[in-house]
């Protein structure tokens, strides 16, 4: 058995590190994982999106159409640029803040965040939507909406991985200074 996950957003968003987390943790619980990340301009603001793959029988990290069971998704309209991926019964888990893009701030398309989030309630039916500003100033920092949302993922079953599970990946990867904020972040809900 196999959990295909794509994890999206724009440069800077914490979506490399969340992807490591996941991957962290699977191998702690000695799960074959395997990761293949497209970052292009992520500096600029540009889409970023990662394949975690877990399980065994897995042997690439890349994923066809239609085969994700799990689409956590740092901004919206990355989650729908990234839904083809979904499997019909998949889950999505998406943050609801906004990246506006250059082009709608300089005169191109209009985003239109009201627009996207009814298309994702229109065409998923396990869509958990994060209020990321919220969850900012309950936290008191906007730099760990990444493991926020992997908290969601875990709660919600999807992700193959227990809050535990990325607790310990936490204390692996990020210094110790780091750890308070992040074990609250990734047990934040509401």
């Amino acid at each position: 058995m196999s959990t295909n996950i794509i994890l999206c957003g724009v440069g800077g968003q914490g979506t490399i590190l969340a992807s490591k987390l996941i991957a962290t943790a699977a191998m702690e619980r000695a799960i074959p994982v395997k990761t293949a990340e497209t970052i292009g301009m992520a500096q600029r603001g540009g889409s970023v999106f990662s394949h975690v793959r877990l399980g065994e029988g897995v042997a690439s990290p890349l994923m066809s159409s239609g085969t994700a069971d799990l689409l956590i998704a740092f901004e919206p309209a990355e989650a729908v640029r990234q839904l083809p991926y979904l499997k019909p019964e998949g889950c999505v888990i998406t943050s609801t803040r906004p990246v506006v893009p250059v082009s709608a701030m300089t005169g191109g398309p209009a985003y239109d965040l009201e627009a996207i989030l009814a298309y994702l309630h229109s065409e998923v039916d396990k869509l958990v939507e994060v209020d990321a500003d919220r969850a900012a100033a309950d936290l008191g920092s906007a730099k760990c909406l990444n493991v926020v949302l992997l908290g969601a993922a875990a709660r919600a079953g999807a992700l193959g991985l227990t809050v535990d599970d990325l607790r310990d990946a936490l204390h692996i990867l990020l210094p110790q200074k780091l750890w308070e904020l992040n074990e609250k972040a990734l047990c934040y809900s509401k």
